[in-house]
């Protein structure tokens, strides 16, 4: 007796729901079973889980889920500023604003590919023009795609009368076995700004980026792809983006999580940020004019060898 096939329906690739704070978010699935949910608080993307249920973006257990407050996890969309690098607030205001569903695209799938989307737009509030006096608009496009990939289409166009200049960031949270056994490929020999010793510009001299310690770096002038590799969970993030110069790199460690309230005494462990980044020359935009910064984020077996990519 043969087996029926699964139908795929392409009305349950996209839902609208709301978390337990009453925010409204988008569940994103495809026909394998994986899935994403993306808040309109922040534009965060706050799950990324594979086909079997697994889930590949860290949360802290401690985090704080409230208006006007970013979640500490998933992706968190840094713009205008990153970290301290300017007047604003620590890593802008994007990440703290409700964003809404873009009316002109919305919800999105394929029925042929098996992929879902969402797009949402963020406009300046007259709170955000008094601390940041640009007119702009953010589209982002977050993707799942057939193979459980998960993409991220950020738009910035300028509105406004005058120029503009911003800093950005995919502030990306993965979940890993444990920080001691991860390493990072594809940052050797480049200079990066080691943010622990105020923004000094240093030289990679690893073969690989490798734990022992704290790390708040940016590396500059990255390749486009760097693999992230998981030796106790047998399993290589990939990621890969344009328009998007550096990788920016953090784990708070032992003594630094102690000192955070969201964040637990020994989550450090089972997290690593790494993220595409503008931060060494930050993006200068005329009037009318459009910037795209795009993030791939992919999961492959640890055979992976970073020589292909």
């Amino acid at each position: 007796m043969g087996h029926s096939a699964a139908v795929w329906d392409c009305r349950a690739a996209t839902e609208l729901a709301t978390d337990w704070n009453g925010i409204m978010m988008v569940v994103l699935r495809n026909p394998k079973g994986a899935s994403a949910k993306v808040s309109l608080l922040g534009g965060q993307v706050m799950s990324w889980k594979n086909e079997h249920g697994e889930e590949l973006l860290f949360t802290s257990s401690k985090a704080i889920f409230r208006p006007q407050r970013q979640v500490r996890g998933g992706i968190p969309i840094c713009f205008p500023q990153f970290v301290n690098c300017g007047s604003l607030e620590r890593q802008g205001f994007a990440k703290n604003k409700m964003w809404a569903v873009d009316e002109t695209s919305h919800l999105r799938s394929n029925e042929t590919h098996g992929t879902s989307s969402v797009d949402l737009i963020l406009k300046p509030s007259a709170e955000d023009l008094r601390c940041w006096p640009h007119s702009f608009e953010f589209r982002l496009r977050v993707s799942l795609g057939t193979d459980g990939s998960l993409r991220l289409i950020s738009r910035v166009r300028n509105v406004d009368m005058k120029p503009f200049t911003f800093a950005f960031a995919y502030h990306t949270h993965l979940t890993v076995s444990d920080i001691s056994e991860v390493r990072i490929e594809g940052l050797e020999t480049l200079d990066y700004l080691d943010n622990l010793c105020r923004k000094e510009r240093c030289t990679e001299q690893g073969d690989a980026l490798t734990f022992e310690s704290e790390v708040d770096r940016a590396y500059l002038g990255c390749p486009n792809a760097i693999a992230v590799i998981d030796h106790g969970k047998k399993r290589t993030f990939v990621l890969r983006k344009e328009g998007l110069p550096d990788i920016v790199v953090w784990n708070p460690w032992e003594k630094k999580s102690k000192a955070m309230l969201d964040f637990g005494d020994d989550e450090y462990k089972e997290m690593l940020c790494v993220g595409g980044a503008v931060v060494e020359k930050p993006i200068t935009l005329k009037p009318g004019e459009e910037w795209t910064g795009r993030l791939e984020l992919s999961v492959v077996s640890s055979s992976f060898c970073s020589d292909h990519l």
